[in-house]
């Protein structure tokens, strides 16, 4: 699996998906379940639908693999 999500984007995804799951909790909705989906990417750095569209926005640099 290479890292297919650069690292800014990384950040972004993490702190969103903290931000749904603690709205889900606060207002105690299932719902807020999805913010698993942009953590565990954010966490991660890999994104499947990514990878069968063929979208890096990883630099060289940081690419592992």
């Amino acid at each position: 699996m290479k890292t297919n999500v650069g690292q800014r984007e990384r950040a972004i995804r993490v702190i969103v998906g903290i931000v749904i799951l603690g709205a889900g909790m606060a207002y105690q909705s299932w719902w807020g379940a999805i913010g698993l989906v942009p953590l565990a990417t954010g966490l991660t750095g890999w994104c499947p639908p990514y990878a069968l569209l063929g979208i890096n926005t990883c630099s060289e640099t940081a690419k592992k693999g």
